[in-house]
């Protein structure tokens, strides 16, 4: 399988204006690509670059990706990106237990590991320029990502924690045998 594990900064937050997925501009995109075992990242401008990579993947995999990142990707993309299957970890949480959990508190709760900060202070970062820093933060979700990913596939299980405590979901990552992965490519322009 050639899977993407992928996540995006923005350049703005939510609370900037009242912005929503279609108003929102890319930082930058952080992927880790299992075909070749290795992180890459793309800024705004470098994103013609992303799009074959993405096209040819068999699936991409994120954590809040159907409701964040793959629309935000969608408003930059010739075609309709939605069309590659995705493994969005957080909504196959959700499903299972009724309710939301943050990547930082399966990344805990999970991998004895948290995140290095939050995507408010990402922005921060971008606008003051610091985009080796940007690019260390958002490679740091998708190897996150990666590892909670690998663990729910290898144990079929995860492990999350709330102002509840700490619990266990059950997780099935394995891809329908009947996914689609047919799609316009970019065209060259």
């Amino acid at each position: 399988m050639n899977e993407i594990v992928l996540d995006i900064e923005t350049q703005t937050g939510f609370g900037a204006g009242g912005c929503n997925n279609r108003d929102m501009k890319i930082s930058l995109v952080g992927i880790y690509r299992y075909d070749t075992d290795k992180f890459e990242s793309y800024l705004e401008k470098e994103l013609n670059e992303l799009w074959p990579i993405l096209e040819h993947s068999s699936r991409i995999i994120g954590y809040n990706l159907d409701g964040f990142d793959m629309p935000i990707l969608n408003n930059y993309y010739a075609g309709d990106i939605t069309k590659i299957p995705t493994l969005d970890i957080m909504d196959v949480i959700y499903k299972e237990l009724g309710f939301r959990v943050k990547l930082d508190h399966v990344a805990k709760a999970t991998l004895n590991v948290g995140k290095s900060g939050t995507g408010l202070q990402a922005v921060t970062l971008f606008n003051e320029g610091k985009l080796e820093e940007l690019k260390d933060y958002c490679l740091q979700d998708v190897r996150l990502t990666r590892d909670i990913y690998e663990y729910g596939k290898q144990n079929e299980k995860l492990h999350y924690e709330n102002k509840m405590g700490k619990g266990e979901v059950k997780v099935n990552f394995t891809p329908p045998e009947n996914q689609d992965h047919s799609m316009n490519l970019t065209l060259p322009i």
